[in-house]
């Protein structure tokens, strides 16, 4: 019984890693939507985390980043993954963990800002391209909004990891509870 609990904490984050793979190469290749369709595959190392655990989601995130970075042609799309949404669901993990909501949003904010500060200096021609002009205009504009928007991503990501716990992963693990 435990090869087969081994097998599976493998097993599972490859392949969830090879659907996020394929979704952050189909953001590269998309002519708009690029940050929602990243956004969409860093859904999947969180679902790594919540079955199998939390090396297992960063098992599914390493292995996607460095694998993206080798073979996906737009490196704006890895880039958003690796430091940003495929990171986050461990980071939000760990930082809901400490069960205080105050202390939880500075650090997500913070974090946030940091991934978004890392992509805006490496790549700010392409995080301009990417976004409304009304957002280019000003660097406090742009991370207000960001941060707004991070906020409403955040919301979202955690109602959708809820429907993820009371549907899928009970459907595939067969979970009773929890």
């Amino acid at each position: 019984m435990r090869r087969k609990n081994a097998a599976v904490a493998v097993a599972y984050p490859a392949i969830l890693g090879a659907l996020a793979l394929l979704l952050v190469y189909i953001g590269s290749i998309a002519p708009t939507g690029n940050w929602g369709i990243v956004a969409a595959a860093g859904l999947l190392p969180a679902a790594a985390v919540i079955s199998v655990g939390i090396k297992a989601g960063l098992l599914c995130w390493a292995g996607v980043s460095i694998l993206a970075f080798l073979l996906v042609p737009d490196k704006f799309c890895v880039l958003l993954f690796g430091a940003l949404f495929g990171l986050y669901p461990m980071v939000k993990s760990l930082i809901e963990g400490l069960r205080r909501r105050p202390v939880e949003y500075l650090l997500k904010l913070a974090f946030f800002n940091a991934a978004f500060t890392l992509i805006y200096l490496t790549m700010a021609g392409a995080v301009l391209d990417s976004l409304p002009q009304a957002l280019g205009g000003s660097v406090w504009i742009l991370y207000g909004a960001a941060n707004l928007v991070f906020l409403l991503y955040d919301y979202g990501f955690s109602k959708l990891i809820a429907v993820y716990i009371a549907r899928i992963d009970r459907a595939i693990h067969g979970k009773a509870g929890t």
